[in-house]
């Protein structure tokens, strides 16, 4: 899985389009290479984007209604049969509604099923609590054979649509409502299971996934200013994690913050911290979702009020390095 790729940054923020656009456009360049990928979707297409691909292919997409469950089961039969189905929902739809038959279906049985969860995190705004995924990390990363990805602008997004076809097993994906900051560009690659290095810093390391990355390169431009170097960690897969890039960002910096859009119970925080455990005990600080359901409100005030901006990782640097 290796050690994660360098990427050499100095983070202006500049926003692309959301990762649920990215899903839309590589699932219609998927269907014009690819005869055997399948689309479905319980009634949220054009949210999910998936309706690009449903214009492009319309014999190839399967509109399910609210019917989240049968949706999974819909995918398992249609994979079971050779196909490469995606199946798309909100995540708090698709992973609470349909995790008996993520279970049952597509994770004991091991099929080659692909799934989408739009919407996730609290980065909605105002739809509120009920339509917010902020525990679909913990839930899908329980499942065992599943890999669980989460890119952090639209060119991760785009290449990791492609590589969850190429991949052979179960993936969930998350994605998200709002434009999101561009990190990468065209010519970057991505491995399933490789995380990608933003600088070289020595003094900690910021080890964030989806919309935290961008806010995490901001933390990092922040501390560089105060004297503080820090290096990013994009670990845009969740399940496999790349423990190899956590054991030597302990190693080299001796310090670990997390930061993700999701609780802080069996997300991304819990992953790095038993990684860490493992290899390189270090101090470490988690940003994320205090045991809490968020409220309807912006965006950005969201974000914010919770915890999940770069001044908050930046806060969070300096409480670890008292301790390191």
């Amino acid at each position: 899985m290796g050690i994660g790729t360098t990427v050499k940054t100095k983070f202006e923020l500049k926003l692309g389009v959301a990762t649920r656009e990215a899903y839309g456009q590589a699932l219609a360049e998927l269907g014009k290479t690819n005869a055997n990928v399948v689309v479905l979707d319980a009634d949220l297409a054009k949210s999910t984007y998936s309706a690009k691909f449903a214009k492009e292919f319309p014999e190839r997409f399967f509109t399910v209604g609210i019917c989240e469950a049968n949706m999974v089961g819909m995918a398992s039969g249609l994979a079971l049969s050779g196909k490469i189905p995606f199946a798309s929902s909100f995540a708090v739809f698709l992973c609470d509604k349909g995790y008996d038959q993520l279970r049952m279906s597509v994770a004991y049985p091991r099929v080659n099923a692909k799934f989408c969860g739009s919407h996730g995190g609290i980065s909605i705004g105002e739809d509120g609590p009920s339509q917010m995924a902020i525990e679909d990390y913990a839930l899908m990363c329980a499942l065992p054979g599943f890999t669980v990805v989460v890119p952090a602008d639209e060119f991760s997004g785009r290449a990791l649509v492609k590589l969850m076809a190429e991949h052979d097993g179960p993936v969930y994906m998350r994605t998200g409502r709002p434009k999101a900051p561009i990190v990468y560009g065209g010519g970057d690659s991505f491995q399933i299971g490789k995380a990608k290095v933003h600088g070289a810093g020595r003094d900690v390391a910021i080890v964030a996934c989806g919309l935290e990355v961008a806010q995490a390169l901001l933390a990092q431009v922040q501390l560089e200013e105060g004297g503080i170097s820090a290096r990013v960690v994009d670990m845009h897969t969740l399940k496999p994690l790349d423990e190899e890039a956590v054991a030597k960002a302990a190693r080299d910096c001796g310090a670990i913050v997390t930061a993700e859009e999701h609780v802080l119970e069996g997300g991304l925080g819990s992953l790095v911290a038993k990684a860490a455990a493992r290899s390189h005990p270090v101090p470490m600080e988690f940003v994320g979702i205090q045991n809490t359901f968020a409220e309807s409100a912006a965006p950005d005030e969201l974000m914010e009020k919770y915890g999940l901006t770069a001044p908050h990782i930046a806060k969070a640097v300096k409480r670890v390095l008292k301790r390191k």
